[in-house]
């Protein structure tokens, strides 16, 4: 079975970030995705969708999430679906969140000071890697060879701010 998502949207507010007696952290943050609207072929006008995800990371990528994440923020989120349940005045009410193994910073340079092509993981090392924010994290910088089809989340003056990479 698979269980992997994969988002890139606006996170729409600061990350709620909380640190427990074993120095482990774990943030939350709400993340906003788009559909555009559209006209059909017979003139019916669909209207734009938004849709907000709950977004929990944990590990090495709360300090990322503490350092660089803000409201605004562009983001390539990828992760894995969880519902967890809980009482609340005897009514049973579920939450669906996304468990996010993989955080890359989107959009430019002037929109965002810590976009520079860089990837967090939460638990992955790259040898390669420069130092990050928090200790024991990877910051993989993005691949930039032909034929690589990846996000680009450097400064390029030639993008369109609502541009996909696919």
């Amino acid at each position: 079975m698979i269980n992997k998502v994969i988002l890139v949207g606006n996170v729409g507010k600061d990350p709620d970030v909380r640190y427990f007696d074993n120095n482990e952290g774990v943030a939350n943050f709400t993340l906003a995705t788009t559909e555009r609207g559209f006209t059909t072929r017979d003139g019916k006008q669909i209207p734009e969708r938004t849709d907000w995800h709950n977004i929990t990371v944990r590990r090495g990528l709360v300090k990322v999430a503490e350092s660089y994440i803000k409201k605004g923020t562009q983001l390539y989120v990828e992760g894995k679906l969880r519902t967890r349940s809980y009482e609340q005045e005897g009514v049973t009410k579920y939450v669906t969140e996304v468990i996010a193994d993989t955080v890359k910073l989107l959009g430019r340079k002037s929109d965002n000071p810590a976009v520079d092509d860089n990837s967090y993981n939460s638990g992955s090392t790259n040898s390669g890697a420069q130092p990050a924010a928090a200790s024991g994290q990877s910051m993989a910088p993005q691949n930039q060879s032909a034929g690589n089809e990846g996000f680009n989340a450097g400064d390029n003056s030639n993008e369109q701010e609502d541009d996909l990479p696919f």
